[in-house]
């Protein structure tokens, strides 16, 4: 089965449909609301009885005082209840990354000279030009010069090696 690609003013056509029906949604949701806005204002907050003289009036301004503080105390207990339950997550998130671990990249074979390793650990303020050939031990190969006499005289080296190699054996 060979789909058809849909032609560009198709899709563009299509998405603005898509968003008149998404905007005409949101509308009704703001609709809807303020709506419920409004019961429930009607439901909690009674119209006052404006009639009656100042004692009334000055009655009702107080109990509404004393209520608008009430709310005010619940959202401030509620406020510091989201404070702490949003330290939690982030405690807890940071405890998700400590568990799970880190990734870290694999390493990667570096050929550096010692006074470039020198320079990277102490910073580009510190110039230590070591040179660490010159501390290690030289040794010298000596040539050994043996007398004359011994280099004639073969047959009795190799008799000594001879005897040499008989003790070892006998043991």
């Amino acid at each position: 089965m060979s789909e058809k690609k849909m032609t560009s003013s198709r899709r563009h056509h299509l998405k603005s449909l898509m968003l008149q029906i998404a905007a005409n949604w949101i509308e009704k949701e703001k609709q809807e609301i303020a709506v419920s806005k409004q019961n429930y204002v009607a439901e909690k907050c009674p119209p006052p009885a404006l009639s009656g003289d100042q004692a009334t009036l000055m009655e009702t301004c107080k109990k509404l005082h004393a209520l608008i503080d009430k709310i005010d105390e619940e959202r401030y207990d509620l406020e510091i209840k989201v404070g702490k339950a949003d330290k939690e997550i982030d405690d807890l998130k940071i405890k998700v990354v400590d568990l799970a671990g880190v990734k870290k990249p694999a390493l990667k074979k570096v050929r550096m000279s010692a006074d470039a390793m020198l320079k990277a650990l102490l910073g580009s303020k510190h110039t230590v030009n070591l040179d660490l050939r010159a501390n290690l031990k030289q040794v010298k190969k000596e040539v050994k010069e043996e007398p004359a006499e011994a280099v004639g005289d073969w047959r009795k080296n190799i008799e000594d090696k001879a005897d040499r190699k008989k003790m070892f054996e006998a043991s």
